[in-house]
């Protein structure tokens, strides 16, 4: 339960080449690095609800532990896949419906801070989230 709670970005890491390695257009990513993303998260056993806000979109996104749903990004990629819990870390499979291509995604809590890193096509990036 320790990820319940709600999360504001505080800073990114590598974001914006993360971003244009996915395809997101030069305008976007000017814009999504600086999205002020508010993250509420509601863990109950097995199952999440979990809160986006940002300053492009609000979207609630349900999922239960290690069964498959469908997401899309901000920029409009859509997602299949599912998350599972590794330790104390939250590991997310997806996969580009688009161009079959994996996206891997991991949440976890190191001291104060939500950490959530991306990886696609070798390039990483990690966003910073600080508790409200």
């Amino acid at each position: 339960m320790a990820f319940n709670g709600a999360w504001k970005i505080d800073r990114n890491e590598n974001y914006e080449k993360f971003m244009e390695t996915m395809g997101v257009n030069v305008m976007k990513r000017k814009l999504g690095a600086h999205d002020n993303l508010k993250i509420t998260i509601q863990q109950d056993g097995n199952k999440f609800l979990v809160k986006e806000s940002s300053n492009f979109r609000t979207i609630d996104i349900e999922f239960t532990l290690g069964v498959s749903f469908e997401y899309s990004l901000a920029d409009g990629t859509e997602l299949t896949g599912s998350w599972n819990l590794e330790g104390n870390k939250l590991v997310g499979t997806f996969t580009r419906k688009d161009n079959g291509k994996a996206l891997k995604a991991y949440r976890e809590i190191v001291g104060d801070e939500l950490i959530q890193t991306y990886v696609y096509e070798g390039v990483e990036a990690k966003r910073f989230f600080k508790k409200c």
